[in-house]
């Protein structure tokens, strides 16, 4: 039988690519449901070619722009708004697998949804980890489900590790994430300041969102991703480490208590995890270009400047501190990169609101999705505070 797929954030870079990957397996994969933000025109053309049941779009007004042009188009696919939606369609009884591919905290609903419905969840939202953490993961186990990571440094280390999780702690002595540096990693800190919202979305290796390409920028979304691992993997915060490795040739390593180190390798595309998510155990073709070690240049490793990258070092900080603390850090970075992207702040002083906001915000031990959602509505009026001070 086809697997049924529900795809979380389909107009987004990693929604089209994963829709690519299933595009060429028409005889694996049934797309069940799609859900946008506002690109409803392409919403429409992935209803025309993919014929899903349901389509759910972020806001009323763009929900009933997608249902006219369905409409007109005599096109199936049903349109929900409900407020519950995007949790519907996550655990629906047809489905089998989500691609959670939603970004911020807006994806941790429906992720926790298709996790209490024991669905094949592939993660491509780090935020289910960043701001859920302990109740994200309770939840997965209670569920039933099958955690699969589609970060391309999540799906290398899973690739690389022992399929004996239980084995992972006496055999496993860190996890090594590589990161590209961004577009920034050997600028003068000093100019910072001046960086452009245009500049900072030109990634080297991956074509990205803007939100991502910015934390890429910061390596803020390396500092998410070190949090991700901590929950996904179950190692402490100090054997978790970031290395600095250009080419994104590596995607990310394991070290064995032995020193000897495993490595996953493959080209920059995130049609390769995907893939690897979608067929797992199994392997399939990704639409990627396979590795040539005969061009391949030399590969170099770097460690992170902390004065270039002061975020990156929060996500120890956080964990570190008391629960619920890496959903205070999280929200503050969506409300800054948003300004910045707005132009309403500088590009240096992400870093100072999130700062601010981890001072202002007090969490205390979080238990369910409304405490979840307390710290992150508390968060995000602190961090607007913090960033109508440091306004540009």
């Amino acid at each position: 039988m086809k697997q049924r797929l529900t795809i979380l954030g389909s107009t987004g870079s990693i929604g089209t690519s994963t829709l690519d990957v299933v595009a060429r397996h028409p005889e694996r994969f049934e797309v069940f449901a799609l859900s946008a933000a506002t690109q409803v025109d392409l919403m429409l053309a992935q209803c025309a070619r993919f014929a899903p049941r349901y389509a759910v779009m972020a806001s009323a007004p763009h929900a009933r722009l997608l249902a006219e042009k369905l409409e007109a188009n005599r096109l199936p696919t049903q349109v929900l708004t409900a407020v519950d939606a995007l949790e519907t369609i996550a655990s629906h009884d047809a489905v089998d697998a989500v691609m959670a591919a939603i970004v911020g905290a807006a994806g941790l609903a429906p992720c926790l949804a298709a996790a209490r419905a024991g669905k094949r969840l592939l993660l491509a939202n780090k935020e289910a980890l960043v701001v859920g953490g302990e109740l994200f993961m309770r939840t997965v186990q209670a569920g039933g489900a099958t955690l699969l990571p589609i970060d391309s440094e999540h799906s290398a280390i899973f690739q690389c590790l022992p399929e004996d999780r239980a084995s992972w702690p006496r055999r496993v002595d860190s996890i090594l994430l590589t990161a590209s540096g961004g577009p920034f990693r050997q600028r003068d800190p000093a100019t910072l300041a001046r960086i452009t919202p245009d500049e900072a979305c030109a990634h080297p290796n991956f074509a990205m969102g803007r939100k991502i390409s910015v934390d890429s920028a910061t390596m803020m979304n390396k500092a998410l991703e070190v949090i991700e691992a901590r929950w996904l993997f179950d190692l402490p915060p100090e054997r978790i480490k970031v290395v600095i490795h250009p080419q994104q040739i590596i995607h990310s390593m394991v070290q064995f208590n032995d020193a000897s180190i495993l490595a996953q390798l493959g080209t920059p595309d995130m049609r390769v995890p995907i893939a690897c998510g979608l067929a797992w155990p199994e392997r399939i073709e990704s639409g990627a270009k396979p590795l040539d070690f005969a061009v391949l240049a030399a590969l170099a490793f770097e460690e992170a400047d902390a004065r270039r990258f002061p975020g990156l070092h929060l996500s120890w900080q956080a964990l570190r501190a008391t629960a619920g603390t890496t959903a205070v850090l999280n929200a503050a970075n969506e409300v800054a990169v948003e300004a910045f992207l707005a132009h309403r702040l500088r590009f240096d002083a992400i870093h100072a609101v999130n700062l601010a906001t981890l001072d202002a915000v007090a969490p205390s031990n979080p238990s369910t999705l409304a405490d979840l959602m307390d710290i992150d509505a508390r968060s995000r009026r602190a961090a607007d505070a913090a960033v109508h001070r440091l306004a540009a």
